[in-house]
């Protein structure tokens, strides 16, 4: 029984180790994505500058309006990731939520068992007595 539920737990911590895994790249897509964010922001505010300056450059306007575009597509790719992620993540919570019962429905069955071995010794501890007690009695 003990062997059983060592190798449920090692199945139970294998899987919180690789869901902490895919939960740190979930973390680290999450910075990614705010990155970009970020840089979006940085380069909406360097086109509103350059498009009221007096010597307006075109080809900087036009060159920051195609890394708006390019910065677009990959917040919309890094969204896309990250679902992706969130939906490895949640099927991995669900494989440790499984393990977990595992382990303690065997944790319980242990528990049940010991209670029953420690009953039958009690008992059987009980009978030996009694009958040291009734041979003592009946040879006196």
């Amino acid at each position: 029984m003990q062997v059983v539920l060592d190798m449920r737990e090692k199945e139970l911590e294998a899987r919180q180790m690789e869901m902490a895994k895919i939960l740190a790249v979930l973390n680290e897509q999450k910075a990614k994505l705010q990155s970009i964010i970020l840089s979006q922001e940085t380069n909406k505010s360097q086109i509103e500058t350059l498009s009221i300056s007096d010597d307006m450059d075109v080809n900087q306007v036009q060159m920051h309006q195609n890394y708006a575009v390019t910065l677009t597509t990959q917040g919309i790719n890094q969204e896309r990731m990250i679902a992706n992620t969130e939906a490895i993540l949640k099927k991995k919570q669900q494989e440790v939520f499984e393990a977990h019962k595992k382990v303690e429905v065997l944790k319980k069955l242990k528990e049940k068992q010991e209670q029953e071995y420690y009953k039958e010794f009690l008992q059987a501890e009980a009978k030996e007595i009694d009958d040291i007690t009734s041979a003592r009695f009946r040879f006196q």
